[in-house]
């Protein structure tokens, strides 16, 4: 049976290139880059070169990246970091209702230590309205945390808005921009976002779960959340994780030119917005202008759950939503204002640059197959 993935957006087959990295330092290069002899010094060197890599593609310098275990742990440190840093000059947060539950929980329980938090809203598109950016953002503002991407419908969010009002505004906000659905996708260039701090994960670029990284712009204080020996400049302490680290700078060199695959992902993208919009009772959830590695729709009042197995069983890998909700209705298409029917029906595609138009093919003759086969229920 063929195996086709669609999954990319919840995490990515590694690469031949990373793979062979971590196993090398697992194996060969296996010293502490603490350690002061030869082996430890050849770690330092690829701890080294792997955060010159991130940078690099961040238009940052390599003293302004910390080692993480992923986005997750990239945001805590992000979001409560900089509210406790800055707590003294106001309580006001921004973010939107459309963020990653690991940006969302950080903000709840900011919420529940005295912290104002505004949450935009997003329209039926799953876009947020530069105008209400800039409306929500006052002087008395200290942090605005938004993604760069929405991991599940592929909106781009307007983070140029954000760093617009907070010099208009004179606030003493940082920017903090989750960009784990856009890292190795759009460029990212953290001067000319205006960011002070950005989030990354390696698994969604073919380096292995359990790495990421968090950009902190130079000058910028923010309170770490763990202590130990010193490792990440006390940011983020603790041995680092030299396979995954490695592994990660491995799979961002080789990333391929970001044109020619978002050239690539358009063609995949628009071949299968087309297929689907011909089956009787699809609707497309993602907006037209959405990155196109990502595409959400409803399946005509089918559950998501029910037909994700369908494609399963045919060697079809697809997502209900978020990997992270764990099955839970999308808290992004219920803030978008979406009809039960079609929440609860909604799946998403996710593609990266093993996918073919062939693999859409097939996915769409048994996709149309289960739309015939399933019996609907109410939803």
């Amino acid at each position: 049976m063929t195996e086709i993935y669609f999954d990319n957006s919840a995490t990515t087959r590694v690469c031949p290139e990373a793979a062979r990295k971590a196993m090398e330092m697992m194996t060969q290069n296996y010293g502490n880059p603490s350690s002061m002899h030869a082996l430890g010094f050849r770690a330092e060197q690829e701890l080294r070169a792997a955060r010159e890599a991130v940078s690099s593609f961040l238009g940052a310098q390599p003293e302004e990246i910390y080692f993480t275990s992923g986005g997750t742990e990239s945001n805590n440190i992000a979001i409560e970091g900089a509210a406790e840093a800055r707590k003294k000059r106001g309580k006001r947060i921004v973010t939107t209702a459309i963020e990653h539950h690991s940006v969302l929980k950080t903000a709840k329980h900011l919420e529940q230590k005295g912290f104002e938090i505004v949450y935009l809203k997003p329209d039926k598109r799953g876009k947020i309205d530069p105008k209400q950016v800039r409306s929500a953002i006052t002087p008395d503002t200290i942090l605005v945390s938004m993604m760069r991407v929405n991991n599940e419908v592929g909106s781009i969010l307007p983070v140029e808005a954000a760093a617009d009002a907070i010099e208009e505004k004179k606030a003493p906000a940082l920017l903090h921009i989750d960009a784990v659905q856009a890292f190795g996708k759009l460029p990212l260039h953290a001067h000319r976002l205006r960011a002070d701090l950005i989030s990354v994960s390696g698994h969604k670029i073919h380096a292995p779960k359990g790495i990421g990284a968090l950009y902190v712009r130079k000058g910028v204080h923010i309170v770490p959340l763990t202590y130990g020996g010193g490792q990440e400049k006390d940011m983020r302490p603790g041995t680092e994780s030299m396979p995954l680290i490695a592994a990660l700078g491995t799979a961002v060199n080789a990333l391929p030119d970001l044109n020619k695959e978002m050239a690539a992902m358009k063609e995949l993208n628009m071949f299968l917005r087309k297929g689907l919009s011909e089956i009787e009772g699809v609707a497309i959830n993602s907006p037209d202008d959405a990155l196109p590695y990502i595409l959400n729709f409803s399946a005509g009042g089918v559950r998501a759950e029910t037909m994700l197995h369908f494609l399963s069983e045919h060697g079809i890998y697809v997502s209900s939503g978020s990997a992270c909700s764990k099955g839970h209705e999308s808290h992004v298409l219920k803030a978008m204002g979406l009809p039960r029917e079609r929440v609860a029906s909604a799946l998403r595609l996710s593609f990266c640059r093993y996918n073919t138009i062939d693999e859409a093919k097939i996915f769409l003759s048994v996709f149309r197959e289960g739309m015939k086969a399933i019996v609907r229920r109410p939803l």
